[in-house]
């Protein structure tokens, strides 16, 4: 269990605290592990406040405790007054949520948002944790907080789900309050909910309908599964005077509209109160880590590909641009290898420009110059006087005098002789 001491002002840098102790952390984008390592599966559980997450992460943990593979389990929730389960990691003990409401003269949500913004600024050493205990356990439980658009769509969220998908096999179960869901009002809310989670997200998907002992929700499969179930419901729950109202009409049209995301999702009935369900939870929980490791693993690798290849990219135009302002680029002439007069005088050499041969137009004006310099101190000097002479020389505008000597030639602008 973490260490109960009392959490630091939210101005303090936040240190997450663990039951192991402390070691070296991994950072949040590590790889994941090697082949033949044993990988546990993250289940992130998500839903609306009142839907019985922290009930049902209770038991989670008393069910798996039964089958001898106790979870590791995280607590993202700042919020929560008590909790029926032991937390290996507990924000709560990182974060004092009611300080941070006073300190930054915040209401509850913001409080919860900043709270979650403070702890994921030490997440890596989270994963840290997490993955050395990853050889130990099957599965790593994650509650969060209640108020389900701050963890989904704000940065902090979006940071750790990310940073945790990245390095073990995730998967997402959205917890729904099944009596509630009976109207098909609200069931359409839901799912338009799982659906923006899931597009947010793209990780494996399993839609949990709890509280089964009070309703089941065999109604909830058949509207998912036969579109004209769900319209006729509609047509049942009311009709104003005119006819179809505006908001069947539109929940009829979702309907069609969601069929197909419907048939990619995994649907379980489960109750936290009675442990109805529990393992055919775990089991479309494993399904979904096959499905992680067949379609989200390969494009993360993809990505992250892409993303190494373009910061490597970018590193190689950044040299090749410093280079080029060195006049050492391969694209330049360097004064070695530069053409000469038939004197046998290198042009480059009296080109206060650069190693680049000098064309008429800057003849003009550095031909009369003794520009030949032993060393840089040199050099600048004569740019200090060149920039000082620019009144004797009324054709140039500033932005012709104020070039930067050593730059690249094809940087200077000088007007046609007179």
């Amino acid at each position: 269990m973490a260490d109960t001491a009392a959490p630091p002002a939210p101005s303090q840098q936040p240190t997450p605290q663990a039951s192991q102790p402390a070691e070296s952390s991994t950072s949040a984008g590590k790889a994941p592990a090697g082949a033949g390592e044993k990988e546990p599966v993250v289940v992130l559980v998500i839903g609306m406040a009142g839907s019985g997450k922290t009930t049902l992460m209770q038991r989670f943990n008393s069910y798996l405790h039964s089958k001898d593979t106790p979870p590791y389990i995280l607590n993202l929730d700042p919020a929560v007054s008590h909790m029926p389960y032991a937390a290996n990691i507990d924000i709560r003990d990182t974060v004092d949520y009611k300080e941070v409401m006073t300190q930054y003269n915040l209401g509850p949500n913001g409080g919860i948002m900043t709270a979650l913004n403070l702890f994921t600024t030490k997440f890596d050493q989270v994963l840290g944790f997490v993955e050395k205990r990853a050889q130990d356990v099957d599965y790593v439980l994650v509650d969060t907080p209640g108020q389900i658009e701050i963890f989904t769509w704000s940065a902090s969220g979006a940071i750790i789900t990310d940073a945790i998908a990245s390095s073990l096999p995730t998967v997402v179960a959205y917890v729904i309050d099944t009596p509630r869901t009976t109207s098909p009002a609200t069931f359409m809310s839901n799912m338009l909910y799982a659906c923006s989670i899931l597009y947010k997200t793209r990780l494996p998907f399993i839609l949990v309908f709890n509280k089964v002992d009070v309703e089941p929700h065999d109604f909830a499969l058949e509207w998912m599964e036969d579109f004209e179930k769900f319209q006729a419901a509609l047509a049942e729950r009311g009709r104003d005077e005119n006819g179809e109202n505006y908001m069947n009409s539109l929940m009829g049209s979702m309907c069609l509209v969601l069929e197909e995301f419907y048939n990619s999702l995994r649907a379980v009935g489960v109750s936290a109160m009675t442990g109805q369900g529990m393992k055919e939870f775990f089991a479309a929980v494993d399904d979904a880590h096959k499905e992680y490791n067949t379609d989200y693993k390969p494009e993360l690798e993809r990505v992250r590909a892409e993303r190494e290849a373009k910061a490597e990219a970018a590193k190689d135009a950044n040299l090749e641009r410093m280079l080029r302002d060195m006049g050492m680029s391969g694209g330049g002439k360097s004064a070695s290898s530069a053409p000469t007069t038939s004197a046998g005088e290198d042009p480059t050499a009296t080109n206060p420009f650069g190693p680049f041969p000098r064309n008429d137009r800057e003849d003009a004006y550095l031909d009369n110059e003794d520009n030949h310099y032993d060393s840089e101190d040199e050099r600048i000097e004569a740019q200090m006087e060149f920039e000082e002479e620019a009144d004797d020389h009324p054709e140039l505008d500033a932005q012709d005098v104020e070039v930067s000597f050593g730059g690249n030639r094809s940087d200077l602008s000088f007007p046609a002789p007179q």
